[in-house]
Order: structure tokens, then C-alpha cells, then sequence
């Protein structure tokens, strides 16, 4: 028997594949912040996360992305 179709199993597959993911204390060292301040970002929205039980998890590439925004900000002002 055939298990039905679940379009987010494949996807999830799709990202842990592709992607690598990040705890708080590993965005922290990329943005030289705290890691409460990764959280912080995480809850309002600035930065791209998901929870993993009660853990933030980020996608490296938006952290790197967030990163270059943050500096091409700081140079600008």
C-alpha cells in the first residue's frame, strides 16, 4: 500500500538537503551580536528562523545575507 502524497514531507527533504541550518550562539559569531540579540531578531521578524523545539535554527545563507546588509548599512551611514 502506498502512503499518500504530503508536499511538505518532500519539501522539508528538499531544504535539510540544500541548506545548512545554524543555532543562535553560531549567527551570533557571524553578526558579532549576542546570541539574545539573534533570538530578538528571530522574534520580530528581521531575520529569517524557525524553532526547533525551543531552539532558534537560521539558514546559514540568510544569516551571511543578513550580514552584508548589516555591513553595507554600517558603511553607508
Amino acid at each position: 500500500m502506498q502512503r499518500p502524497f504530503n508536499p511538505l514531507e518532500r519539501t522539508h527533504s528538499m531544504l535539510n538537503r540544500d541548506d545548512i541550518y545554524l543555532n543562535s550562539k553560531e549567527v551570533a559569531q557571524i553578526l558579532d551580536v549576542s546570541p539574545d540579540t539573534v533570538n530578538e531578531f528571530a522574534r520580530k521578524h528581521l531575520l529569517p528562523a524557525f524553532k526547533q523545539g525551543r531552539q532558534w535554527r537560521f539558514r546559514k545563507r540568510d544569516s551571511t545575507l543578513f550580514f552584508k546588509r548589516k555591513q553595507r548599512g554600517a558603511t553607508e551611514a
